[in-house]
């Protein structure tokens, strides 16, 4: 599997990542259900296929999915690099939440511990914080940095402004610069392309696509009912109460299935292969995030880092998955075209 370097670090990671929010086992979660042994059949079956990095959170099934990784791991640690997240609920209490460096110091700890670790690869706030001061949450990363017990420092679900801002703070307070963004992208949503793909571009940030196959719908098995509702297998998320990601325009998204079939069809593979490799091949992408929750979708869904789309059947989707411009690019395309530059390409060249 191809290795890409991470945004403008030395760090070097698999063109797929292994994503862990299904590890969990007997617990509460509506998607937590692989437990140990499942777990460290699919991680085996990622390292044979090349991936070498492992996504997990803090607050996947209540801890339980780092506790799975720490001991799925357990002998060859050396062979991974593991990544996790802070930010978001982890008890009840008044500190148990956010990115104040009481709750960053003290949730690294913890993954640390259920890890089963002493360092952290990539250590990512989960989500924007508004109440807690950039400095702050950037000191407490530091001081994680230079006691050697995180190497790396990422963001995931920031707005472009959000973003922009703490990189900026980072480079005036000589703080920790982060590294890569993880974002919700896909052929069924592309709103990261409006603002956070051309920061990565611009800033030399790596990107990790979480839900890259918008929580099952690009896998090939959905289709528009006769009705004008989703209609899918038996016990999908999706024909229940699972509402994440949403479907905001589902008229696009039913015509990109339909051109998704047609390709996958046309080279004998499912449609999830078929959205995750044209997802690869976008540019500002570093590493998509694939899970399963049974073994054959992960064989399925490795399998997709050897397809090679076609031009022709890349500019297909990429046509039919298109959005309409918001404002204010669909003015720039209109009257800047003459001095735009790279970053601003990668929203604006299949407009022009």
């Amino acid at each position: 599997m191809e290795q890409r370097q991470l945004g403008r670090s030395g760090l070097r990671i698999s063109a797929m990542t292994m994503g862990t929010m299904t590890f969990g086992g007997g617990s509460d979660s509506p998607v937590g259900s692989t437990d140990l042994a499942g777990a460290r059949r699919q991680l085996d079956r990622c390292r044979d296929a090349g991936v070498t990095l492992v996504d997990t959170a803090d607050v996947y099934t209540g801890g339980r999915s780092e506790e799975i990784v720490g001991e799925a791991l357990d002998g060859q640690r050396d062979d991974w690099l593991v990544a996790t997240k802070v930010r978001f609920p982890v008890g009840a209490g008044p500190n148990d939440a956010g990115l104040s460096r009481h709750h960053v110091l003290r949730g690294a700890e913890a993954s640390l511990r259920r890890l089963r670790t002493d360092h952290i690869d990539l250590y990512q706030v989960h989500e924007w914080d508004g109440q807690t001061p950039l400095e702050e949450t950037l000191s407490a990363l530091d001081a994680l940095v230079t006691s050697g017990k995180v190497r790396y420092v990422g963001v995931s679900n920031y707005a472009g402004w959000q973003l922009m801002k703490a990189l900026g703070v980072s480079e005036r307070e000589h703080l920790p610069r982060f590294v890569s963004q993880q974002v919700y992208y896909s052929l069924e949503s592309r709103d990261a392309e409006n603002e956070l793909l051309p920061v990565a571009a611009d800033a030399g940030l790596g990107v990790l696509v979480w839900s890259p196959l918008a929580g099952g719908l690009l896998s090939g098995k959905y289709s528009r009912g006769a009705d004008g509702t989703v209609e899918g297998p038996s016990g999908s998320r999706h024909l229940g109460d699972w509402d994440e990601p949403p479907v905001n325009a589902p008229d696009r998204l039913y015509a990109t299935i339909d051109v998704l079939k047609e390709i996958a069809d046309g080279h004998g593979v499912s449609g999830a292969q078929v959205s995750l490799a044209w997802l690869m091949a976008r540019p500002t992408i570093t590493s998509v995030i694939v899970g399963a929750r049974t073994d054959e979708q992960l064989a399925d869904n490795l399998a997709a880092a050897d397809l090679v789309l076609g031009d022709d059947e890349l500019a297909a989707l990429e046509e039919v998955s298109r959005p309409p411009l918001q404002y204010p690019y669909w003015h720039q395309r209109n009257t800047a075209a003459d001095r735009l530059g790279p970053a601003d390409d990668v929203l604006l060249a299949p407009y022009r």
